[in-house]
């Protein structure tokens, strides 16, 4: 039995879209993230594409933090912040969040110190109580 034009077009629509669809699903995996912000209550959900950068993950939870009303109240920047991996190793701002391997993540606030003299201070301060001071300028 032949075949009509129409049904061999249909059929080739369907064999090349099949084909997209798999290529679209390689390209763009998906993962749900999970972040827990220092001094809030319970972690931020959503989902990121493996290929989004820290910085952009962490943009999108300070926004999500936000729009959810959580407190303590953070901010807006996302260089004032950096995200953890479960092993408390800061993860590179510019890296994939797909490359890490995981999906749970805690969010702190970066420690600024005012002045060189202070930072100086407070170095020698606490390296004499055996605890080391972790001042980002």
């Amino acid at each position: 039995m032949k075949k009509s034009a129409f049904e061999k077009m249909v059929m080739q629509k369907n064999k090349s879209k099949g084909s997209h669809e798999d290529q679209k699903q390689q390209q763009c995996k998906r993962l749900l993230v999970s972040i827990n912000v220092l001094g809030s209550a319970g972690p931020i959900r959503f989902v990121v594409n493996e290929k989004d950068t820290v910085s952009a993950i962490i943009e999108t939870a300070l926004k999500s933090y936000a729009r959810e009303g959580r407190l303590p109240l953070l901010g807006f920047d996302p260089t004032d912040f950096l995200l953890y991996n479960a092993c408390f190793d800061a993860l590179n701002p510019l890296e994939a969040i797909g490359s890490y391997g995981v999906r749970n993540f805690v969010l702190c606030k970066k420690q600024v110190c005012s002045s060189k003299t202070e930072r100086n201070t407070e170095l020698i301060s606490q390296k004499s109580n055996g605890v080391v001071c972790h001042c980002y300028y």
